[in-house]
């Protein structure tokens, strides 16, 4: 990498104003070391603290180096990097939470690796400083991910992550709405590569992601980035068929041999039968219904976010 290119780091921030002091100082203590030319884009995503006002004065007192883009409501951590994207010009695009858990002190290791010709350099948090529910749902998450698009990295929540900027042009032309930006940069990237980063404990502020996002997160996964649930609900459709036609021929068997009296007269497997059957479907539809809604969505072509004001 020439000297003149330019790195540009995203960074979504969501009601972030007591971590953001730092995290701008640190982050401009870190480009200015590498002796790159950089720019530090700061997306405030509907934060509802000052997280808003200390971006415009951060990119007031550093301009040329500082870029704040204001959302006018909160649209979710990817939409947010997605409009940090359409912002940034540098050939080598980083992204970076801002709750200061990865340090911005490992930005030059990923750019180190693309300069080794990586299209994506992912991340692997060391030692997380998370809760145990955090650490099992990343493994759930990693590893239906690593199963569904066959690309083994093993930290797909990691927001620390470097592109090359053809990626991302790339990524900024797909029209889905429901978007994990990892798997859609790795779908276009000809190498990927991975390197162990540090994680530190969340000093301020509390953990965006509630149980019910991460649920959530696990189905914008499963159905933004492949159709193997709904083949997997025909395969499990013509075993239960299989198998009722089974449990029939030997209630029958066994009516004949015993009599009516077997089993209570075979209520209470009739009834079992039909909770199996009724469970399946309720399954069935509601994977379905995922779908129809991605669907939906995208044949609506929204905008993925509104920006309010570019400082």
């Amino acid at each position: 990498m020439k000297k003149n290119e330019l790195i540009s780091i995203v960074i979504p921030v969501f009601n972030e104003e007591k971590n953001l002091d730092e995290l701008i100082a640190r982050c401009l203590k870190t480009c200015k070391e590498m002796n790159f030319l950089f720019e530090i884009i700061l997306i405030d995503d509907g934060s509802k603290d000052n997280s808003a006002v200390k971006i415009k004065n951060a990119a007031t007192e550093n301009q040329g180096l500082i870029k704040g883009v204001i959302l006018n409501r909160n649209y979710g951590q990817h939409s947010a990097v997605m409009a940090g994207f359409e912002q940034a010009k540098g050939d080598i695009i980083v992204t970076l939470d801002a709750d200061l858990q990865n340090p911005p002190e490992e930005i030059p290791n990923l750019v180190q690796q693309i300069q080794l010709g990586y299209d994506v350099v992912g991340s692997v948090r060391e030692k997380r400083q998370d809760t145990a529910f955090r650490k099992i749902s990343s493994f759930i998450i990693n590893k239906t991910v690593q199963m569904a698009t066959g690309v083994k990295m093993h930290d797909y929540g990691c927001m620390l992550r470097a592109y090359k900027k053809h990626i991302i042009n790339t990524v900024l032309k797909c029209p889905e709405r429901s978007t994990f930006i990892p798997i859609l940069a790795n779908y276009f990237a000809g190498s990927t590569t991975e390197i162990i980063v540090k994680h530190e404990e969340r000093r301020n502020g509390n953990s965006k992601y509630s149980l019910f996002k991460l649920i959530s997160l696990q189905f914008d996964l499963l159905t933004c980035m492949t159709t193997f649930p709904l083949r997997l609900l025909s395969i499990i459709g013509g075993l239960l068929s299989f198998l009722g036609v089974g449990l029939g021929v030997f209630l029958m068997v066994m009516r004949i041999i015993f009599g009516s009296v077997w089993a209570a007269d075979g209520m209470f497997t009739l009834f079992a039968l039909l909770f199996v059957f009724v469970g399946s479907q309720f399954i069935a539809f509601g994977l379905l219904g995922e779908y129809i809604g991605r669907i939906y969505n995208d044949v609506r072509a929204r905008p993925r976010y509104n920006i309010l004001d570019i400082i």
